[in-house]
């Protein structure tokens, strides 16, 4: 933790020499003015000032600590990248951190299912268990960073997580960050999440959770800058605040991120009814807002709100957004000047932020915060792998298994495994995601658990999309040394801008390298240095080449001294996502010879390098064929990956527009391949890895077994296989609805609610929100109710679940209910209550649920609640009422 020893001034522990020389200093001044002032003058100085003060009140602490500072230090404070305050011995902090679904972007972590695979879980006690890992690692992460001053991005305990927004449109390219298309299923579920992050220490936040984007936010993400959600307050308390209250009331999320829209005309970040009517007033928020990244500015850039930032920044600050991410904020000192705002109103945001600070421990003693004790050795522990596989597993969710075609046996002779996301593991992540350690394929997962008899044979059969080719690291064989070794040369600096002289050189048989959040050599800098290989490379075949670098560094390539591929600095762009310009193609020719060069600088946390080419390839079609047609069954892994959907992207292919889906099937080269293998005749299993849903109609009517996989993560492989080799039942259910064409979607752009998800949509789903289906089979009887009608009271539901299979597994008890004669519009049935349990065969469990006595009420024009006198059916079974499962039913009066 960061500690502070009192002489006069502050000062902080720190052990860099300018720090060092700095404290010293200030202690040798304060010794010599202390040995001429009087008696009662060296007792006063000689104190614990309030701030550093344990004993007093955080409240007492933090009016002390923000009354010692400038106003100049003040703003400065309000940035996510805040400056240390030397004499008052304030450490630097960069608020801005990541753990959507595990430590992300700060090096090696355990990488869970992505959020909407954690959200097809159905499992609180599993999202909960996840998030308290998450939360353990950040912590072991930080302290490590922390003890060797580093306190950049991406190495705080602010993190910005989890994103609660309403999956309300599966074209939405960030929906796979969401927990899902439904408030009460998102709600529940990242209250588990913030709890796991936050902790339960009655002093100490362990992490802080920020619930994000509040409030009416999921795409398109083109406009995302610009675009005016125009609702109305019914669609506001109905659909869209539910779990941003139910996080805020019962999971007490300390932090809350504002979004980059505007709302009914009024920039989010900017808004006093969303951020003070709303959150403060309304549900007592008493954490911090920050803005989204970029957002101030675009009050005045793009939404025209103010004309200069100085207006944007007072706007904001005054609405309630306490922290910029980005720099606007440093305009606040021309708003003061300028009367805009006062510097009580600055004070306010200031004291916020540093109560959070407070609340971390970060001015306390480490041995008084249990949290900053656990040690590094949680980063990957086997405890932490078993959960991510425990999480893969259950987040798999059959679609479709005709005939029992699933489990397969792993005795058969020959298995093919066909497919773009097949066998790279950078396809298991989704975004937002730290790097695993020991990242398990689909294919690899395969060959781990079929018998040593088995052949397992592996082809790519198809591109991602037209356009959108696969890259592989550039194999050895074709790079040569500039002394002609296989491989290339590298030239290690000490410092990330590569001047000056070579530190050590040498050659690495190719380039993929992954450092994770260590340096080269344990005489560096791990956040400070740089990297040069040289060589020339030397394909094998004529033809059409793309070059690419995956790296979380300052990246560049250049082909014959031409600079053909970069990755922007830090690996991010302005918004934070990872991104890579590889080159445009480049007509490469057989035993022709290029020079190459590659340089890296690296600022901070992690180093990732992998050097990328996509290879005229042969017949990829004809290959999958062939490999196929020698199989006794064929496993098909094909999907989306987080290079097509996801935050604000630059893509050009068709069906994928800004990181959005125009088109809701799988591409057309993928396909076309499947109705190629499919008509060989042999058995197919299809898996999809994707982050939102897909329109699988073919698939649906000619594949016997479907596996929606989502992004499971590191031990994607082996969950995969597991379910599909019959060692683990499934149990996922789906948190999105799977339509059969945007022709079922209204507008886009459209944020009223008409026929958005399973709870207005009245067409036929091609899979319906809860579906999933297992190798058991559960039978539903003896349902009872308590306090059905008693309109104030909560209703107590309980029901016997029988697995009437030879087969243990769990099963998603879930719970609807539908209003008969609501005086206004209200969802067709909405989901009030679920639990997942594990079911042994031939034995029954009684399932208790309580469903809250406000799910008996409707919300009006103005937004709010109504209790009412009415008639309501209540539906209990493995899904939404009529899906041709087993539904218990009861009607009833509530009065």
């Amino acid at each position: 933790m960061y500690t502070a020893k009192y002489t006069g001034k502050a000062i902080r522990n720190v052990k860099t020499p300018a720090w060092a020389l700095h404290c010293a200093l200030i202690l040798c001044l304060n010794i010599l003015l202390l040995s001429c002032a009087p008696t009662e003058q060296k007792e006063t100085a000689a104190a614990t000032p309030p701030y550093l003060n344990t004993k007093l009140s955080t409240e007492v602490r933090v009016n002390d600590l923000v009354a010692r500072m400038t106003v100049e230090e003040k703003i400065a404070q309000m940035l996510n990248d805040a400056p240390e305050i030397p004499h008052l011995g304030v450490p630097a902090y960069n608020w801005w951190s990541e753990g959507l679904h595990g430590v992300a972007r700060a090096g090696l972590a355990t990488v869970f299912p992505q959020a909407i695979g954690l959200a097809a879980t159905w499992d609180e006690q599993e999202v909960f268990e996840v998030a308290t890992a998450i939360s353990d690692e950040a912590r072991a992460k930080h302290h490590a960073f922390a003890a060797k001053d580093k306190r950049f991005i991406y190495q705080g305990l602010t993190l910005w997580s989890p994103n609660i927004n309403v999956f309300r449109d599966p074209r939405w390219g960030r929906g796979q960050e969401t927990y899902g298309e439904d408030p009460f299923l998102s709600g529940s579920l990242a209250v588990q999440f913030i709890k796991g992050l936050q902790g339960d220490d009655p002093n100490y936040l362990k992490t802080i959770a920020t619930v994000k984007h509040f409030a009416v936010h999921s795409g398109p993400e083109l406009g995302r800058h610009a675009f005016d959600a125009v609702i109305n307050k019914k669609d506001l308390y109905e659909f869209y605040l539910p779990q941003f209250e139910k996080t805020i009331r019962e999971g007490r999320a300390y932090s809350l991120m504002c979004a980059y829209n505007r709302y009914n005309g009024e920039a989010a970040c900017g808004s006093t009814y969303l951020l003070n009517q709303i959150l403060r007033d309304n549900w007592q928020f008493k954490g911090f807002v920050v803005s989204d990244c970029g957002a101030i500015d675009d009050i005045h850039t793009h939404h025209k709100l103010t004309q200069t930032p100085s207006q944007s920044a007072a706007l904001s600050v005054k609405a309630g957004t306490d922290l910029n991410c980005g720099k606007v904020y440093n305009s606040l000192n021309e708003a003061l000047a300028e009367g805009l705002i006062t510097e009580a109103e600055i004070d306010t945001a200031v004291k916020r932020l540093f109560t959070a600070r407070m609340k971390l421990g970060m001015f306390d003693p480490s041995e008084t915060v249990a949290y900053s004790q656990i040690p590094y050795s949680v980063v990957d522990s086997k405890k932490h792998q078993q959960l991510a596989l425990s999480a893969a597993q259950k987040s798999i969710v059959l679609l479709k298994n005709q005939h029992q075609t699933l489990p397969l046996s792993k005795d058969l002779k020959n298995i093919a495994v066909i497919g773009p996301n097949a066998d790279q593991w950078l396809m298991l992540l989704g975004n937002y995601n730290g790097v695993p350690s020991n990242p398990i394929t689909p294919l690899r997962g395969i060959q781990d658990k079929v018998s040593p008899h088995t052949k397992v044979s592996f082809a790519q059969g198809s591109e991602l999309a037209a356009g959108l080719p696969m890259l592989y690291p550039i194999p050895s064989q074709v790079l040569s040394t500039p002394s002609g070794e296989p491989g290339l040369r590298a030239d290690f600096f000490n410092n990330a801008e590569l001047k000056g002289e070579v530190l050590f050189s040498e050659y690495h048989p190719n380039l993929d390298i992954n450092w994770n959040d260590k340096a080269p050599r344990d005489d560096m800098d791990d956040d400070n240095f740089g990297v040069r290989w040289s060589g020339s490379i030397t394909p094998q075949h004529d033809g059409q080449y793309q070059l690419g670098v995956i790296s979380t560094c300052n990246t560049k390539v250049y082909l014959n001294g031409e600079l053909v591929a970069s990755t922007p600095y830090h690996f991010r762009d302005e918004y934070g996502d990872p991104r890579t310009k590889k080159s445009e193609w480049l007509t490469l020719r057989a035993d022709n010879t290029y020079s190459l060069e590659v340089t890296a600088g690296e600022t901070y946390a992690d180093a990732q390098i992998q050097l990328v080419w996509a290879e005229p390839k042969p017949d990829l079609r004809q290959q999958a064929m062939a490999t196929a047609a020698k199989a006794d069954a064929v496993i098909m892994v094909m999907g989306l990956t987080a290079r097509m959907e996801g935050e604000e992207m630059d893509i050009h292919v068709d069906g994928f527009r800004g990181g959005d889906r125009t088109k809701l099937g799988l591409p057309q080269v993928q396909q076309q391949l499947i109705k190629d293998i499919h008509a060989l005749g042999k058995p197919v299993v299809l898996v999809v890895l994707n982050g939102s849903a897909l329109a699988l109609n073919w698939e649906n009517d000619n594949i016997p077994a479907i596996l929606e996989a989502w992004y499971p993560g590191q031990a994607a492989g082996q969950a995969i296989a597991d379910v599909l080799f019959g060692d683990y039942n499934p149990a996922g259910r789906l948190p999105i609805t799977f339509y059969t064409s945007v022709s079922d979607l209204p507008d886009f752009e459209d944020y009223a609610i008409s026929t958005q998800t399973y709870r207005y949509f009245n067409g036929e789903a091609l899979y319906s929100f809860g579906h999933g289906l297992s190798y058991s089979k559960f039978h539903y009887s003896d349902m009872r109710l308590v306090n059905s009608q008693d309109l104030h009271q909560n209703l107590l539901l309980s029901v016997q679940v029988t697995n009437t299979s030879t087969r243990d597994g769990d099963e998603v008890v879930q719970a609807y209910l539908s209003h008969k004669n609501a005086p206004a519009r209200v969802p067709k049935h909405a989901l009030v209550a679920y639990k997942r349990l594990h079911i042994p065969a031939n034995e029954t469990r009684t399932v208790k649920l309580v469903v809250d006595a406000e799910a008996f009420s409707y919300i009006d024009q103005h937004g709010n609640k109504q209790l009412y006198e009415g008639e309501f059916v209540l539906s209990v079974g493995g899904s939404q009422p009529n899906q041709n499962t087993e539904v218990q039913t009861h009607t009833f009066l509530r009065r």
